[in-house]
């Protein structure tokens, strides 16, 4: 098992963050099918895992979707299109919208991604008349290339890594495709931002939520990282000018794939070598997003990287309480249960019996075959050590 790394941020409140735009949100509220996901609260888990409130945001079901990327797909491709027409159309439906892109015809979407992100832009490539052509790296798991397929996109398995599905991608960028990305690099920078600012409607749902129950906003959020576009989104909604009382954040991220906390301890973005082989599929990525970095640099209380088995545990004992997620979404409870490990990180995060804490369980089943498989393994939570039983399989 890879041990637990640890970055603390000497300063993590050191940027300033400009007002969060509720223009997403607005644009979510219009697409067919629209609703919150639930805010569940998780007592039991709560209990075992010694923290005062549990709260996870499930996005197990988004616009049709098992992920939240849609959030961030739908509207970063709708700002794109929105400059390709050179201003604003007038639409109620997605039907008189696409309606509008007739002079950008033939137009097709492209993608990179570890399954979730790319399904998202050919399911908006679908719902507008336009092609998609998505690019995975090798071993991804057959049942996301064929819920990409199923969207009616065009997959293509790239002999390499997460970075080099991205780069074929990049290759398509053109008069008759748009390159719809989640991460960035110089001169690709406004697409992902505004994939970044979708994803902020996951944060804003969570505050409406709360007021609503009349409940205090949390002490502690934990996020999935990846290329960082989620924990940018993250930063910039609690780490607003408005924020009353900000919450500490963690990122967390796999062992095999700690590109954040690399760059972290550079000092400056920095590349970690393939290959990128976690089964939090999702966050298998070999370097930060160029624009989410100054946010995650500054923004970030901790960052966490895990080994497999977290995220393992925390698969079952989402199911245990009734939450069907993949490794990905689990990995948020990963790293709770992770930091549980560690008193100096656990003591700097705020964490304890009356600690509140917001996880986000970013998809729903995306792999059946390889839960099924940790379902059946036998590794289950020491619900007072926090530790895996003797018995897990490696």
């Amino acid at each position: 098992m890879n041990p637990t790394q640890v970055f603390h941020n000497p300063h993590p409140y050191a940027l300033a963050v400009s007002p969060v735009s509720d223009a997403p949100l607005a644009f979510h509220r219009r697409l067919p099918g629209y609703q919150p996901t639930p805010l569940v609260e998780l007592p039991e888990l709560a209990r075992q895992l010694g923290v005062g409130r549990l709260w996870l945001k499930a996005e197990a079901q988004r616009l049709g979707l098992p992920s939240f990327k849609i959030l961030g797909a739908a509207w970063a491709v709708y700002r794109a299109l929105v400059e390709r027409l050179g201003g604003e159309p007038a639409w109620t439906t997605l039907d008189t919208l696409a309606a509008h892109l007739a002079p950008l015809r033939p137009l097709s979407l492209a993608a990179a991604t570890d399954g979730n992100h790319g399904r998202a832009v050919a399911h908006m490539a679908r719902l507008l008349g336009l092609t998609a052509q998505i690019f995975v790296p090798a071993g991804t798991a057959a049942a996301r290339i064929a819920a990409i397929a199923g969207e009616g996109a065009s997959v293509t398995v790239v002999d390499g890594s997460y970075d080099d599905a991205v780069a074929r991608s990049a290759e398509l960028a053109g008069s008759h495709c748009l390159v719809i990305s989640d991460t960035s690099w110089p001169g690709y920078e406004d697409v992902p931002r505004q994939v970044i600012a979708g994803y902020g409607t996951i944060f804003a749902e969570v505050d409406a939520e709360l007021a609503s129950r009349g409940e205090p906003p949390p002490g502690l959020v934990i996020v999935q990282m990846g290329v960082g576009a989620l924990a940018a989104a993250a930063v910039g909604h609690y780490r607003r000018p408005d924020s009353a009382a900000p919450p500490r954040l963690i990122g967390v991220e796999p062992t095999r794939a700690a590109c954040v906390l690399a760059s972290l301890r550079a000092g400056t973005i920095v590349s970690v070598p393939a290959p990128h082989d976690s089964i939090m599929a999702g966050l298998n990525c070999g370097a930060p997003s160029l624009i989410a970095w100054p946010l995650l640099q500054a923004g970030l209380d901790l960052c966490l990287a895990i080994d497999d088995h977290y995220a393992c545990q925390a698969v079952r004992a989402l199911a245990s309480a009734g939450i069907a997620a993949g490794e990905t979404g689990a990995a948020g409870l990963g790293g709770l249960l992770a930091l549980r490990e560690l008193p100096t990180a656990a003591a700097a995060a705020g964490l304890g019996a009356n600690a509140s804490v917001l996880l986000i369980a970013t998809e729903g089943v995306t792999d059946p075959a390889a839960r099924a498989r940790i379902l059946a393994s036998n590794c289950r939570i020491d619900c007072v050590a926090g530790r895996v039983c003797a018995g897990e399989a490696s």
